[in-house]
């Protein structure tokens, strides 16, 4: 992993006393200023040339002697394997997510339909009782933005002194004035929120964030970018109708108990011999097909917390969500999503309430409602649009040549970091853990204090709690909702305190075989930087597995008997259920087209790089049969990680009840096109998104938008639409065109740096 390290004057070279250095970091100008000693990493990476010549380092601002810190908290990306490139054309600076509307996604479905939204109504057509909301009886329960209105809250004094103790008297005023204005109005659904003071500080945000859930928790807060310069960050403030105060939780659930009491007296009545299927998900009196399908568009947020909010407003469970994958949270994303047993009319009226999402193209009354859910990894792929602000370079046929060559050549299809976590303890250790057997030291990775929670400081104190006390009940109460898996672990431990395995098994399922996931795609980047620097990016040499569309078999020494791996793995239950991984390229249907390229097929050109896999490790795949394929087995060696062999009985975690996969090397962008913009406002989105359309009554999708450039701005920006097959990464295609990290630390110190 890579040490970032801010130096302090005494270390450095007579050659470089103004600077302090880092290594492996691109084209940046200037110094800057540096920062503060809770900060890590500058405000800026600044490099010369000279000075990379002279030390092959880059070049970082200035650090006093005693705020000298070190980190090692940033995923590194040659330590999990992401090395080459496929053009040696000279990259450019560009900044990547400074907004997050600079990242549209929109999932493309397995027709190879984009998804948009273009409508927020509901459909249209005659309803059944089961759609309409004032058809249904509730005859002991008001909306509950009536119910909050009945307990107002109350101005606390206490709270708005100590929130100006954190905040300010500017703020602490802002929230004076919206919690008197809740406490006198009734319609509440359109008040306003409140937008804090602009705080580069994340610290102290969390610590804002912590204050209301805390003490108000009939208010929501998030982060937004704010008003100003493009690198601000606003806490906001708002009011939630589903949590006005404790009496109305209670109305609620009361509510909720009531029914259920009502619904199983209605499944006693109709005796022990009626079939009617009942799911504890939804309604029992249900006459259409089981799921409501409508398009999910969401901003900044990622996809289980946009649900989970929907699911609330909803008053059901997020399991009654499915979709086809997720999306980034920090972007503008929209995608399909299937509800259990919803009425379209309830979903649709949701918009009115909902803050960076909206709902919508229920289609027809007929169509809008499906008999099967959406599964993951039921898409093709996403259309991406993202812009890279201050964009510098040479000259504008650099940029040209970049793009043009991505166009041409592809990118090399490396797992991103994102597959790794971003934490100062990578995925595939955990993963590794698991495939020895060592379930206890998986426990404690998950677990144990981390130097990357240093700008998260609840999780970070919930870290170091666990780590000195063990004490698990303290440890729940102090970890956040929002650590899924931290928290059932805890739970696991306290119901299993003397078997790790058994408390690990409490981690969700797809997160647990995720760990697994991680190491075959951290032993698959290492394998295609071999096989890449070895053998070059160019040509296909004998040895090489190739994917082939070809109808006739392949020879019986080449191909992959199946009969005897069911590409399964078995739950502790015993049942065998097969667990998509929307990250493999090729997966079980593609074993029979995979052949050893031969002497023949290199002399008559029959392939090209992208016709080039390599496998993800696994009891069904072959291995190239060349240098490429030792360095599964060394990797795995040095691990203590066994490919052939298992040294447990746990198939959840065992490489050879693994079926394995294909991916493709190299990848190319589909429909690709690329534009330059000048701009002057660094707060201006630059692409509209569909909701932007909608609202305008635009008709046009967002690939037919163009934004407004400004021939004599002051800013570049470089905006590129492709689309890209499930398994590839968005970010590993920028990573080819920029030829500098993707890393979110190396990013951020480009977001963070002033705009001039």
């Amino acid at each position: 992993m890579r040490r970032f390290v801010r130096l302090p004057f005494s270390k450095l070279g007579a050659q470089f006393p103004d600077f302090a250095i880092i290594r492996g970091y691109g084209n940046i100008e200037k110094p800057a200023r540096a920062v503060s000693p809770l900060r890590s990493i500058c405000r800026r990476v600044c490099a010369s040339e000279a000075g990379r010549r002279a030390t092959g380092y880059c070049l970082l601002s200035v650090v006093p002697e005693q705020t000298a810190v070190f980190r090692d908290d940033v995923m590194d990306e040659e330590e999990v394997g992401i090395l080459c490139y496929m053009n040696s054309v000279p990259g450019f600076r560009g900044t990547l997510k400074q907004r997050y509307s600079d990242f549209v996604v929109n999932e493309i479905d397995l027709s190879g339909r984009v998804i948009h939204l273009t409508s927020l109504t509901p459909p249209q057509g005659k309803l059944s009782s089961e759609d309409s909301v004032s058809d249904r009886k509730e005859p002991e329960t008001k909306h509950e933005s009536e119910v909050a209105a009945e307990k107002p809250v109350i101005e606390d004094a206490d709270h708005i002194e100590a929130f100006k103790t954190l905040v300010g008297e500017e703020d602490a005023n802002k929230l004076k004035d919206l919690l008197a204005k809740i406490a006198e109005k009734k319609e509440l659904q359109d008040l306003p929120p409140i937008l804090l003071t602009p705080d580069s500080d994340k610290a102290h945000r969390s610590a804002v964030h912590f204050f209301c859930k805390s003490r108000l928790p009939q208010l929501v807060t998030d982060t937004v970018d704010g008003p100003g310069l493009a690198t601000e960050k606003c806490v906001r403030i708002r009011y939630f109708a589903g949590g006005g105060g404790g009496d109305s939780r209670r109305s609620r659930g009361n509510k909720r108990n009531g029914d259920w009491k009502e619904n199983q007296a209605k499944r006693q009545k109709r005796g022990q011999f009626d079939s009617t299927p009942f799911d504890s998900r939804g309604r029992d009196d249900w006459s259409k097909p089981n799921f409501l399908k409508f398009h999910l568009f969401k901003e900044n947020k990622n996809t289980q917390d946009a649900l989970m909010i929907i699911g609330r407003m909803l008053g059901i469970q997020p399991k009654s969500f499915s979709f086809a994958g997720t999306k980034d949270k920090r972007a503008i994303t929209t995608q399909q999503v299937t509800v259990y047993k919803q009425p379209a009319v309830k979903v649709a009226a949701l918009n009115k309430r909902l803050m960076g999402m909206r709902v919508g193209d229920f289609r027809s009354v007929l169509k809008c409602y499906v008999d099967n859910s959406l599964g993951l990894g039921e898409l093709s792929g996403n259309r991406f649009t993202i812009t890279l602000r201050h964009v510098v370079a040479e000259s504008d046929t650099i940029i040209s040549e970049s793009a043009e060559c991505l166009k041409e050549n592809g990118f090399v299809n490396y797992y991103g970091l994102q597959r790794f976590g971003s934490g100062s303890v990578p995925t595939h250790r955990i993963g590794a853990a698991l495939l020895k057997g060592e379930w206890q030291t998986a426990v404690d990775l998950v677990l144990q204090p981390r130097e990357g929670d240093i700008l998260m400081p609840d999780i970070a104190a919930a870290r170091k709690y666990y780590a000195r006390t063990q004490d698990i009940d303290g440890a729940l109460e102090r970890f956040p909702r929002q650590m899924g898996s931290e928290r059932a672990l805890l739970s696991g431990l306290k119901k299993h305190p003397a078997n790790p395995l058994m408390a690990f098994g409490c981690i969700p399922r797809t997160m647990r075989l995720m760990f697994v996931h991680s190491y075959q795609s951290y032993l698959w980047n290492h394998a295609v930087s071999h096989r890449l620097k070895t053998y070059g990016v160019n040509k296909v040499v004998e040895g090489d597995l190739v994917y082939t569309e070809e109808e006739e078999k392949v020879a019986s020494d080449q191909s992959i008997q199946t009969s005897e791996v069911d590409g399964t793995i078995e739950t502790g239950g015993g049942e065998d259920v097969e667990i998509p991984d929307e990250t493999i390229d090729l997966g079980l249907e593609a074993l029979s087209k995979v052949k050893y390229v031969t002497a023949d097929d290199v002399l008559s050109n029959k392939y090209s790089i992208t016709d080039i896999v390599l496998p993800l490790p696994g009891s069904s795949v072959l291995y190239p049969k060349n240098s490429t394929a030792d360095v599964y087995n060394e990797l795995a060696s040095k691990d203590a990680v066994e490919l052939t062999s298992c040294s447990h009985k746990v198939k959840d975690y065992s490489i050879l009840r693994m079926s394995g996969g294909y991916r493709r090397v190299v990848q190319k962008p589909k429909d690709f096109d690329w534009r330059i913009i000048k701009y002057n406002d660094v707060t201006e989105p630059l692409v509209e998104s569909d909701l932007d359309a909608l609202t305008k009554g635009s008709q046009k999708q967002s690939d037919e938008k163009q934004s407004t450039s400004v021939q004599e701005g002051a800013f570049k920006a470089l905006q590129l639409r492709f689309s890209l097959q499930t398994s590839s990464y968005a970010t590993m295609a920028i990573r080819e065109l920029l030829k500098t990290s993707t890393s979110v630390a190396f990013h951020k110190t480009l977001n963070e740096e002033p705009v001039k």
